[in-house]
């Protein structure tokens, strides 16, 4: 129940010694600031560090081929084998655990895409619709990505990336619906993306075309260059990597054991090793932010022994009158708990109000800085750092309160 008289105590308490009060609660203000300030620019560290390494899905796996290393079934070492779209059928078929899967082809050579009178060299890719759920850093900005219907009916259609419009549709031109001249075939522009990482930013210059249609019209042997696929839900990426392997090396007749005749790039390896990194810098940071922290609530403590030691006659006299010992334990860790949760609260507002403006700023800026990028706290963070006010708060409270309660009315009312 609300004891109203008790608060008031409290409040009288503080507002008599005001600077003492302030000096102290300013360690947990302090404490909590930089905890929440250190997360968030953890956090930014985070976000920035993968949005330049991690360019693709998580959980995707790309499979490129290179020289064989061993010789086998009387075939020299050094061999290269591109692989062949029933490769790839027979991936899709016989492998379970794929949830995605697109092969990538690009014209070589030099040629120029044009736009009128307006021209310039730019990548071309052929992939399959897919292909944008794995490269999930490139963004659709104006119109459409490639889609199923695209590679079944092998369209003559291209998506742009940004610097491709840039170029070629100044002005302001919408790029969409208008028609682009690739070694002499035509094709016509149904989206622009754009590409949402630091690193890696040729890759705003790519063209995409239907695979099929890349196929039909510069790739006649049919070969693919790579392929890649993205793990299904409950199957582990080293497992699937190693099935695909497996069959591959089956079907170009490869030796089992030449570890070199693909170069493998399993991006779930690359992200559990960020993800690990980046444990131990949130351990650390807790450990330093939870030190400053208990800086603060010692000192809390500390002031509160001294309000015991004031109150000493003034807690006798309580007792003496009938006071439970819990009214008096109460007293105190009221106090404690609430001048350790306002100005936790405070540093807790102050901190994510910094985060934000940083944030804001950034963003308003266009600032693009490598490995940092979005600092922020979230949620669950936040609670336990809240979860941390009380608790601290109770605990610097907790033995003041008990030598409080343990004052025997005699001693205390002869106390000086």
């Amino acid at each position: 129940m609300f004891d109203f008289d008790k608060w008031q105590e409290i409040f009288e308490t503080i507002r008599k010694n005001k600077v003492r009060t302030f000096a102290t609660a300013f360690g947990v203000f302090w404490g909590i600031l930089m905890l929440i300030l250190l997360l968030g620019a953890g956090q930014g560290l985070q976000n920035g560090v993968e949005r330049s390494m991690l360019l693709d899905a998580t959980n995707s796996i790309w499979v490129i081929p290179t020289n064989t290393s061993i010789s086998y079934q009387g075939m020299p070492a050094g061999r290269q084998h591109p692989f062949s779209e029933s490769d790839l059928e027979s991936v899709q078929e016989n492998i379970d655990g794929i949830d995605l899967l697109s092969p990538e082809n690009w014209l070589k050579g030099n040629y120029q895409v044009r736009y009128k009178n307006r021209s310039g060299g730019y990548g071309v890719f052929g992939t399959y619709a897919d292909y944008f759920g794995i490269k999930v850093t490139q963004k659709t900005t104006e119109g459409r990505t490639l889609n199923p219907l695209d590679d079944k009916e092998k369209r003559k259609v291209c998506l742009i990336g940004s610097r491709v419009a840039e170029a070629l549709f100044p002005d302001g031109l919408s790029p969409v619906g208008e028609q682009l001249v690739i070694k002499d075939i035509v094709f016509t522009v149904v989206g622009v993306f754009s590409f949402e990482s630091s690193n890696g930013q040729d890759q705003a210059q790519r063209i995409y075309i239907p695979f099929p249609t890349f196929q039909q019209v510069f790739n006649p042997q049919r070969q693919v260059s790579l392929f890649a696929v993205t793990t299904a839900e409950g199957k582990e990426g080293k497992q699937l990597e190693a099935d695909i392997l497996k069959l591959v090396k089956q079907r170009q007749s490869i030796h089992p054991d030449d570890n070199q005749a693909y170069f493998v790039h399993n991006q779930e390896d690359e992200y559990q090793q960020v993800q690990q990194l980046f444990l131990g810098i949130r351990i650390f940071i807790w450990i330093v932010g939870f030190g400053t922290l208990t800086a603060g609530i010692v000192g809390v403590s500390n002031i509160m022994i001294i309000v015991v030691k004031e109150r000493t006659k003034e807690i006798g006299i309580r007792k003496a009158i009938g006071a439970k010992p819990w009214s008096i334990v109460s007293l105190i860790l009221q106090e404690s708990v609430f001048i350790t949760s306002v100005a936790g609260y405070m540093g807790l507002f102050l901190g994510v109000l910094l985060l934000e403006s940083v944030n804001y700023l950034l963003e308003s800026m266009g600032a693009d800085i490598e490995f940092f990028n979005r600092p922020e706290i979230d949620f669950q963070a936040a609670i336990i750092a809240l979860i941390i006010l009380v608790v601290s708060g109770a605990l610097a409270g907790l033995v003041p309160a008990l030598r409080a309660a343990h004052v025997k009315p005699i001693e205390a009312l002869n106390a000086e």
